[in-house]
């Protein structure tokens, strides 16, 4: 079991299963969306998925048509997006999570539209646009 909690702890959430290894995006959207260098996200399946929102702050924004990131109205933590074409799988945002990760980094997507401020310097597969892994769905 793994908790997560948004920056001012109203919006909550339990994910009932292993972590998938953390993937990193550097595209133009996840950057402005992160206001950082890149976005960090787990993939996690619906059903593995557990939100408390006793307040109704959880708000939704369609960033591309297809495609919804979830942040808390009050903090503006970015909670996870998702897309509709993978109803059954979230990307929640794994600086949100509290437990240490049992898994790492696997590889860095959309390098070629990063920032011009950061550079990957840590040996990972670096991938310019999106990466599917080998006989996994698109997340």
């Amino acid at each position: 079991m793994h908790t997560g909690s948004c920056l001012c702890g109203n919006i909550t959430f339990q994910i009932s299963a292993p972590l998938s290894p953390i993937e990193v995006c550097h595209c133009t959207q996840c950057r402005k969306a992160q206001g950082s260098a890149f976005a960090a996200i787990t993939p996690v399946a619906v059903s593995a998925f557990r939100l408390t929102d006793s307040q109704g702050l959880m708000k939704t924004y369609e960033s591309s048509p297809g495609k919804e990131r979830a942040f808390c109205g009050r903090c503006g933590s970015p909670v996870f997006s998702r897309r509709a074409a993978l109803p059954g799988v979230l990307r929640v945002r794994a600086g949100l999570i509290d437990e240490p990760a049992q898994v790492g980094v696997a590889w860095h997507a959309y390098t070629a539209s990063g920032s011009s401020w950061w550079t990957v310097t840590d040996g990972l597969p670096q991938h310019a646009g999106a990466y599917v892994p080998p006989g996994a769905c698109e997340l």
